[in-house]
Formats: structure tokens, C-alpha cells, sequence
């Protein structure tokens, strides 16, 4: 049997909003005609999503309107991170801590003996 390995997790960082602050575009409002411009037509809170949240899943015309608009690469607004995750250990339940398990047990129902 072969030791656990460390598979390592792969996420990323959005750095929209930096790069629309080093092009001194402060509103999220500014990006919404410069996308339809790109053909890119999305609604103020798409916009907003777009900027101060990191996006689960972006459509790649988005995102070359956006390095259009930037002047950047998508280099330059995805940052992949790698992170060690810890390897995988099965748990397995000590006969102790199965003892202290509470079970819970039927209620009896007295019959009432003021009748």
C-alpha cells in the first residue's frame, strides 16, 4: 500500500478591481457601456459581481472585452494560486468513542394515577 500523497488545490486570485483602479476607473457603472461597446451587454449587478466578488465561472468573451478595456492580458486579471492541500486520512471511529455514543431509547408513557 502506497503512502497518501498531497494533491495540491489550485484556486486563483480576480484582480479586476486593482486593474481598474490603476486605469482610474473607480465605478463599477464605468465598465457597463465600455462592455456593450465589446458586444458584452450585462446589467449593473452583473457588472458589480463581476468586480467586487471573484467570479466562479466567467465567459471568455467577458474576459477578452475586459483585457480589451484594460489594456491588460488574462495573466494580468486571473493569478493562479497552489496550495498544498493536506492528504487525505480516513477517520476510523476508536472503540471508545463508539461506547461514548449516546443511544437514544424508547419513552414509556406511565398511566395516570389520579384517575
Amino acid at each position: 500500500m502506497s503512502p497518501a500523497r498531497a494533491v495540491p488545490k489550485v484556486s486563483y486570485r480576480w484582480h479586476l478591481r486593482v486593474r481598474m483602479a490603476e486605469r482610474g476607473m473607480f465605478q463599477t457603472t464605468e465598465l457597463v457601456p465600455l462592455l456593450a461597446e465589446r458586444g458584452v451587454v450585462l446589467s449593473r449587478e452583473q457588472v458589480y459581481r463581476l468586480v467586487a466578488k471573484v467570479p466562479e465561472r466567467l465567459n471568455l468573451s467577458v474576459l477578452a472585452a475586459l483585457c480589451d478595456i484594460l489594456g491588460c492580458g488574462p495573466g494580468e486579471l486571473v493569478e493562479p494560486v497552489r496550495a498544498e492541500a493536506k492528504p487525505a486520512v480516513a477517520k476510523v471511529a476508536s472503540p471508545r468513542a463508539a461506547a461514548s455514543v449516546v443511544k437514544p431509547r424508547r419513552a414509556r408513557v406511565a398511566p395516570d394515577a389520579g384517575r
